[in-house]
């Protein structure tokens, strides 16, 4: 690969992507420009701004941008109308921002003359993976530049040798080992690394950040009413709001009553297994009350093959595959299904438990007329079930009239 001229780096201001930037610059002698998102990680951001002019940028090179809107409205929600759990429990937090960080990277270059985009992930990590795939799918001749793969700096020590060498600022508890490394964003706070390396001993309560111990959380419980359109929240108690509002109000619920902690062990894209610590308070709650609108609102056969293809669609975003064919086809098939996932939830938030207590729609499919244990009026005739359970039963009795007959 050339030496790239310009480069769009995701910085986020720390340590790491501070030393990457600096060295792009000694490495290859290359304009760098960087770019900040504003995913709902809870932290300032203009810090991120002052370090990289200290560092050399100039002004109109450095890009930070509030995409949180973006985010939820164009990312997240998609994959909540599919309900979308990898390996039955993660609700894929970093793996949903990194398409949109991507998207972002390629959009910058192209509007700076750039031709190459830098992203800090390590070598055996998925986000490696999530950044290059979306990049090269949105634009195939970009270059990508991994410095992990790349340089020397392969430990603590060296890493802080040329952050020193380079003048590049070095938080005092930068110069230990950080206890887990974090990631966060509007959906969820991802904790891995150190102190949760070994699966079998529990994570101490230090590393949660946006959660109440759920034995800590309130005696009472908290009841909270979700507006949905066609699958996605609308309002909360009646109020209209965006959907970065809402996921900002969920959290802040979630987390008071201890809602949406998860300790997984997953398997890495690149093969081997991991221990996250994870935390999702709000998107739990969203999960449990879309749920709870789609038992009344989905036909049975649509909501059962929905759920058949969801273990596809939550790996193809875990994978990196958010740009992919196969996902828009899942997301057109799933888009379809939610053309009546229309309603309100009642949720129950009580010491980590997130429960749908009620639904109303006008496109509901419940009749309790049918299914009523009083008089219903000729709603339904019982004697029909005879012939459907004869109809049902008679490969079963053929299966058995045979292995009688050989002895079987």
């Amino acid at each position: 690969m050339s030496a790239p001229k310009k480069v769009v780096l995701a910085y986020s201001g720390g340590l790491d992507t501070s030393i990457i930037l600096k060295w792009l610059q000694t490495e290859y002698g290359c304009e760098v420009v960087t770019f900040t998102a504003d995913l709902g990680q809870g932290e300032e951001l203009e810090p991120a701004r002052k370090k990289a002019e200290l560092l050399g940028i100039k002004p109109e090179n450095i890009h930070i941008e509030d995409i949180r809107e973006e985010f939820v409205r164009d990312f997240v929600f998609p994959m909540f109308r599919a309900n979308a759990l990898y390996e039955g429990q993660y609700l894929l937090g970093t793996s949903i921002a990194r398409p949109l960080i991507s998207k972002r990277l390629i959009e910058i270059a192209a509007e700076t003359g750039a031709d190459a985009v830098a992203h800090g992930a390590t070598g055996k990590g998925n986000d490696q993976v999530r950044f290059e795939l979306a990049a090269y799918a949105l634009n195939p001749d970009i270059k990508v530049i991994a410095p992990w793969r790349e340089w020397n700096l392969t430990s603590r020590t060296r890493l802080l040798d040329f952050a020193e060498q380079n003048q590049i600022p070095i938080a005092k508890d930068k110069r230990g080992e950080a206890p887990f490394s974090v990631d966060a964003n509007l959906l969820h706070t991802s904790s891995e690394g150190k102190v949760l390396e070994d699966p079998g001993v529990e994570a101490p309560d230090y590393v949660y950040q946006r959660t109440r111990h759920p034995e800590d959380a309130p005696n009472t419980p908290e009841y909270i009413e979700i507006g949905f359109e066609k699958g996605d929240a609308v309002s909360i108690d009646g109020e209209a709001m965006s959907p970065a509002t809402i996921l900002t109000r969920l959290n802040e619920l979630g987390g008071k009553h201890g809602i949406g902690r998860l300790d997984l062990v997953e398997g890495r894209f690149v093969g081997m297994k991991s221990r996250g610590i994870y935390e999702t308070p709000g998107g739990t709650v969203l999960l449990a009350a879309h749920r709870g609108i789609e038992s009344i609102t989905m036909d049975r056969g649509a909501m059962h093959l929905k759920d058949e293809l969801m273990p596809r669609y939550a790996e193809l975003i875990y994978n990196g595959f958010w740009y992919s064919p196969e996902r828009e086809m899942l997301q057109a098939a799933i888009d379809l299904s939610q053309a009546h996932v229309t309603g309100t939830v009642r949720m129950k938030l009580y010491k980590g438990l997130a429960s749908c207590v009620g639904r109303r729609s006008d496109y509901s499919l419940y009749s309790e007329e049918h299914v009523t244990f009083e008089d219903d009026a000729g709603a339904y005739d019982q004697k029909d079930a005879a012939g459907f359970i004869r109809l049902n039963a008679l490969r079963l009795r053929l299966l058995a009239m045979r292995n009688r007959r050989l002895g079987g």
